[in-house]
């Protein structure tokens, strides 16, 4: 009899650990699908269209992620270069704008941002809610009969192009000068 105990003692052991083993290992399941519920509701709505595989979303996370860093990276330099541009007080439209890039592969007079004397305009680009507020203070005219200062439409083209929204412009002339002020956000990713 004595050696029955043991063996008995031993199969209860045994049951107790496979019980003990099969709740751990259910609880791990349940949250690890949580977590994956919890992954795929972060993720943007054509990255689960239909039936995928959980191996389908982690590569989408994976690549949603790396998108969203260099997305990151890139509006936090555009962010810097406003910040340093918005503490000079004597601002270009180019620099201010961080745009000097994209309009050095213009030609002509007709596709540059600027036309005339740009020496005589000022920029102002403030921080506002969840975007920036962009003053310019142009001259109106040069005496002939083109127009010196900022081209508008080039300059909204180009904001957009930086991946921001333009919510309102509006221009008005005060003492032969234009004022333009274009209050913008940044696009949603």
């Amino acid at each position: 009899m004595d050696n029955d105990q043991p063996c008995a003692n031993s199969i209860i052991d045994d049951s107790q650990k496979k019980m003990m083993h099969r709740d751990i290992e259910r609880k791990r399941r349940q949250e690890m699908a949580a977590l994956y519920a919890s992954l795929r509701s972060t993720l943007p709505p054509q990255s689960i269209k239909g039936k995928r595989s959980l191996a389908d979303h982690m590569n989408d996370a994976v690549n949603h992620i790396k998108h969203l860093q260099t997305r990151i990276k890139e509006l936090g330099a555009q962010r810097n270069d406003l910040k340093i541009q918005t503490s000079s007080p004597d601002l270009s439209c180019t620099s201010a704008l961080g745009l000097a890039g994209n309009l050095s592969g213009s030609t002509g007079s007709s596709s540059s941002l600027l036309a005339g004397n740009f020496s005589r305009s000022r920029v102002a680009v403030n921080p506002c809610l969840g975007g920036v507020e962009i003053v310019i203070i142009s001259c109106v005219t040069g005496g002939s009969a083109e127009p010196q200062g900022v081209v508008l439409s080039r300059l909204l083209q180009i904001l957009l192009e930086q991946g921001l929204t333009v919510i309102s412009c509006a221009t008005t002339q005060v003492n032969k000068r234009l004022v333009y002020t274009i209050q913008s956000e940044v696009a949603s990713l």
